[in-house]
């Protein structure tokens, strides 16, 4: 009897030993990232807190893409691996609407040719940005003032090993039940491509530099360049974005973002430009009316001029949480059948913590 025992333990500890030689996970991996917010306009802030008035000013709780997760890969013979990840938005500052959103959720395969992704995830277009977007994931995004930061459903995505140890080249395809969408408006295909150089991180190389293309996704065409560097304890990037609506060629524009960061003492202190004449971007959607994206898109809408500055500063009390603040300004106009329309001004402050696990 004790002989077996014995001998069950031993098998299963054997067998659990091959099973971590061969797999890393399933992993499982959350975060909790609330803040409190004071708005003049409301025009930035989360949409998902379903409360916000639009023009008039308010102190609100946000959720700041609270998610839990599920990831790992797995061997399952020489030169192939699964990878998989199941990840989902959590909404726990209102009562209202969905409490659980579908983010990057998919399977794939890694191979000595690269790595390919099947499911909703991240088109490499929006992975692109590196490191670039210092207020990322808050109501301070890049995405506040451009288009295409887009996590698309029923994708292929592919990532290329490192060549020539330098960079990586990327492709995102939509399958063609994306390509009939009111946005798209001609039916082509929608995909995406980026070459990628250097670290976003900044760690193992002190640079990082991107060049993409979005064709169709979000209801645009774009291109874009990012750079940034590493210069002893400052971080300093750009980035350069063209945008066509898909649906009028009419309604384009350009938007140029300049930031940087300081380590001091712990403290990363942040400092972000951008201007646009675009007028993609949230703000201008919601503090003008006008959703320049749709087809029914007001085409006498010209002369787009947005503006925001936005300053700020986290702080890491241990690895897993950090705490930040910011201040976030966003100004503009526009001229609406040769009439000069001044936007409101929206001036935004923030703190937030956030808790990963």
């Amino acid at each position: 009897m004790k002989k077996s025992l014995i001998s069950a333990s031993v098998a299963t500890l054997l067998t659990a030993a091959s099973f971590g030689a061969m797999a890393d996970g399933p992993n499982f991996y959350g975060r909790l990232d609330l803040m409190v917010t004071n708005t003049d306009g409301g025009y930035t802030v989360q949409s998902s807190t379903n409360n916000v008035t639009m023009g008039e000013n308010g102190t609100y709780l946000e959720n700041n893409f609270s998610w839990l997760g599920v990831k790992g890969t797995e061997k399952v013979s020489d030169g192939l691996e699964i990878v998989y990840q199941m990840e989902y938005g959590v909404e726990n500052t209102s009562s209202r609407g969905n409490q659980f959103t579908s983010r990057n959720t998919f399977l794939g395969f890694k191979t000595v040719a690269g790595t390919a992704v099947f499911g909703r995830r991240d088109t490499v277009f929006k992975n692109s940005e590196g490191g670039i977007d210092l207020f990322g994931n808050s109501n301070a995004d890049m995405d506040r003032i451009l288009p295409a930061q887009t996590r698309s459903a029923d994708v292929i995505n592919y990532y290329s090993p490192k060549i020539a140890d330098l960079f990586t080249l990327n492709a995102t395809y939509l399958f063609d039940d994306n390509n009939d969408t009111v946005d798209k408006g001609d039916g082509g295909s929608q995909y995406a491509v980026s070459a990628v150089f250097g670290d976003k991180a900044l760690k193992q190389q002190m640079f990082y530099a991107a060049a993409a293309y979005n064709k169709g996704i979000d209801g645009v065409d774009a291109y874009r360049a990012v750079g940034q560097v590493k210069l002893a304890d400052f971080k300093v990037g750009a980035l350069y974005q063209n945008n066509e609506n898909t649906v009028n060629s009419d309604i384009d524009g350009n938007t140029y973002l300049l930031n940087v960061s300081y380590n001091l003492n712990g403290v990363n202190l942040k400092a972000e430009y951008i201007y646009d004449d675009g007028g993609f971007g949230q703000y201008f959607r919601n503090a003008s009316g006008n959703n320049l994206k749709s087809a029914a898109a007001d085409t006498t809408i010209d002369d787009v001029s947005v503006t925001s500055i936005i300053v700020g500063a986290d702080y890491r009390l241990a690895k897993s949480t950090l705490v930040y603040s910011h201040y976030a300004h966003y100004e503009g106009d526009y001229k609406l059948s040769g009439d000069k329309i001044d936007l409101d001004d929206d001036n935004v402050f923030s703190v937030g913590v956030r808790y990963d696990f």
